[in-house]
């Protein structure tokens, strides 16, 4: 008879309502069952290793030379922005969250040159750094042989 009792030892609160609280409110399914959810450790990493795996590009030196040309190509064209050449312009964008950065090449016509900021505004709006210029080209009737010196 005792091991009948151990083994039925709850019959006596078995059957008794369910006890519910008169100052705190009953949680909801889907608040009960967000407390079971998988916790995310890990939180940004996958993030992280995509932002380590992007390339970028290293910035070129130029050469006093190519300095120069610029410095010419540059000259030309703020003395006949009237003439509203289209010119294509690659340039430097650095990296604002690693080392380096990437070329692009921008193409347009330059409405005005400011030598207070050394940028290059081009008709779009667009904003060009002279310092981060590599390397410009007119497309247009002007002939190669006055523009590339």
């Amino acid at each position: 008879m005792d091991e009948k009792k151990e083994f039925h030892k709850y019959d006596d609160i078995i059957n008794l309502p369910h006890p519910v609280s008169k100052t705190h409110p009953r949680m909801s399914l889907h608040d009960r069952a967000a407390q079971f959810s998988a916790f995310a450790a890990l939180t940004g990493h996958e993030e992280a290793v995509m932002e380590t795996a992007r390339l970028t590009e290293e910035r070129q030196i130029l050469t006093e030379d190519a300095v120069a040309k610029l410095n010419e190509q540059l000259q030309l064209i703020r003395e006949n922005l009237d003439k509203k050449w289209d010119v294509v312009i690659t340039y430097f964008i650095p990296d604002a969250k690693k080392s380096g950065g990437a070329y692009i090449s921008h193409s347009g016509i330059v409405k005005k040159m400011d030598v207070y900021t050394h940028t290059i505004v081009m008709e779009d709006g667009t904003v060009i750094p002279m310092e981060e210029i590599l390397e410009m080209e007119v497309r247009s009737d002007l002939s190669e042989d006055t523009f590339r010196k």
